[in-house]
């Protein structure tokens, strides 16, 4: 008996969901296709059902961030309506740098924990992840005038802060570093907001 289209749909989400933490967590080249089926709960064999490469699977892991992320689960869960465009920015500033997003690698946005992986990859993954940055650049520039000529390049400064400060905090392993590493992207990156 055939499986049905809602099982099939719920099959993939699982196979995505357990590539996307694994990503996370050792990167793209140490993750193999039998390693992200066998923590899905599946076998190899069913992974063609879904995908036809591991890039493919790669990229929607990477897109999959769109859904799952810390930032947009917290404006759900508040079944509240999203605040307006300036404190947006500022409260993904706060969380994108905090420690709590720093000490959960399986919920890392992958602009701070794949970008040398995408980087290498093939297209579609790097097509992904510039969705990915795109995304987060217009929460920015929403938080500027429509009239600011140089909203996108602030935008696009805030995001280098966001991603580069985290990026770092992420290779040190001197506490104090990473807190003022994030701290320094924080202060400077709602500085640009403000101006």
């Amino acid at each position: 008996m055939p499986y049905t289209a809602e099982h099939k749909a719920r099959t993939r989400a699982r196979i995505v969901e357990s590539a996307r933490v694994m990503f996370n967590r050792h990167g793209f080249e140490q993750v193999s296709i039998d390693d992200v089926m066998k923590s899905a709960g599946l076998t190899r064999g069913g992974f063609y059902n879904h995908f036809t490469s591991k890039d493919e699977l790669y990229a929607e892991a990477v897109r999959s961030f769109t859904t799952c992320n810390p930032f947009v689960k917290r404006q759900e869960a508040s079944h509240r309506a999203p605040p307006p465009p300036p404190r947006l920015a500022r409260q993904l500033v706060d969380l994108y740098l905090s420690d709590e997003i720093l000490n959960d690698v399986d919920q890392h946005c992958p602009l701070i924990a794949l970008p040398s992986d995408v980087a290498r990859a093939g297209l579609e993954p790097r097509a992904a992840y510039t969705t990915l940055m795109e995304n987060m650049a217009h929460v920015f520039q929403a938080a500027f005038p429509e009239n600011d000529p140089d909203a996108e390049r602030k935008a696009l400064l805030v995001v280098n802060l966001c991603v580069g400060g985290m990026v770092l905090a992420r290779t040190t392993n001197d506490p104090r570093l990473r807190k003022k590493l994030r701290a320094t992207a924080r202060a400077e990156a709602l500085a640009v907001l403000e101006r």
